[in-house]
């Protein structure tokens, strides 16, 4: 008997929008997962809330799945003998530098008395065999960063790293030594990067670098897209202070985590966020020059959200654009 045909709407296809729509926050701190990243320009702009990667379903329930694997691995390491101290570990080196541990252990075959910090991954066999031929420290870069941080941050020497390829059970594991200088100067890039004011430098200016193709940024980086992102992260105004609080220099006033995600009225765009140039600056405007016009952002101006969105219209109609959304509005002729 032939198989009925998947309609439109198939149950895989409802799953997945459904895991699509569950909409995360974006974590509030500059996390040590990421700190071993290659760019300090993308780590600047995934702290500050200005490139957000949005993922299908699909990669979700993957994302699911790898931290579900945590739990059998911890299993059989008991079965081996080793005994789980935690897994509820944090680790937190202050200027908003701060992450979570996938547990500490007791008992590791080959580690004498030594507490080893416990890191699990799941990988591809691409991924997976890379990682066998090649090691940790060379094969996943950022993994090893990652350890690094967390066993500086929780005093310990000894790490083992947990692998499992998704294709075929396989599994790889590595002892790790600390290497405290290593992790110092992690943990300072990470705070030098989160308080800094201004968007670093890019690893790369050319388009077809292998590690900017498939960046999130690439669009912003590359094609002088501006941030489409409108909260107080992205604003001019607000400041990521040394002791892990964001200050709003219009309110004067510290930011709760939980009220940054939206922006106020007043949210004028940071001038590295957008492709154009700010000519003036006050506390509470900022003037760009768009398509040879001035506009204002922020008081008695146009809302940071309009105008990406007429920007996003075309910048040769954005004049027209801003006649018909804003009847009234001052938009100052020519300056080029």
């Amino acid at each position: 008997m032939t198989a009925l045909p998947e309609p439109n709407h198939s149950i895989a296809a409802l799953i997945d929008e459904a895991h699509a729509q569950a909409k995360s926050k974006p974590r509030p701190h500059f996390g040590l997962s990421m700190i071993g990243h290659h760019c300090e320009r993308f780590l600047w702009l995934n702290f500050r809330w200005a490139v957000i990667e949005r993922h299908e379903g699909r990669i979700l329930r993957l994302f699911r799945r790898g931290h579900r694997e945590e739990e059998t691995i911890l299993a059989d390491l008991v079965r081996i003998g080793v005994k789980v101290v935690t897994t509820q570990a944090k680790v937190d080196f202050g200027s908003h530098v701060s992450g979570s541990v996938d547990g500490v252990l007791e008992n590791v075959p080959g580690g004498g008395k030594a507490r080893h910090l416990a890191e699990f991954k799941t990988h591809s066999k691409k991924s997976f065999d890379q990682l066998a031929k090649d090691g940790l420290q060379k094969a996943k870069p950022m993994h090893w960063a990652q350890m690094q941080t967390y066993m500086l941050g929780l005093g310990l020497e000894r790490g083992l790293y947990v692998a499992v390829c998704k294709d075929d059970d396989r599994l790889h594991t590595e002892r790790v030594k600390l290497d405290e200088d290593a992790a110092k100067a992690l943990v300072e890039r990470g705070r030098r990067i989160a308080t800094s004011d201004r968007l670093p430098p890019p690893i790369s200016t050319d388009p077809t670098w292998y590690q900017c193709r498939f960046c999130p940024a690439y669009a912003f980086c590359h094609q002088g897209k501006p941030t489409v992102e409108v909260n107080c992260r992205t604003c001019a105004l607000s400041t990521a202070k040394p002791d892990s609080t964001w200050q709003c220099e219009r309110w004067k006033e510290a930011i709760p985590d939980e009220h940054q995600h939206g922006g106020c009225f007043g949210h004028v765009l940071h001038p590295d966020l957008v492709p154009w140039e700010m000519v003036r600056g006050t506390d509470g405007s900022a003037t760009y020059i768009i398509d040879g016009k001035e506009y204002v952002n922020g008081d008695d101006g146009h809302d940071s959200g309009d105008l990406l969105a007429l920007y996003a219209l075309g910048q040769s109609d954005m004049g027209k654009a801003i006649a018909k959304h804003f009847p009234g509005a001052e938009v100052k002729a020519d300056v080029a």
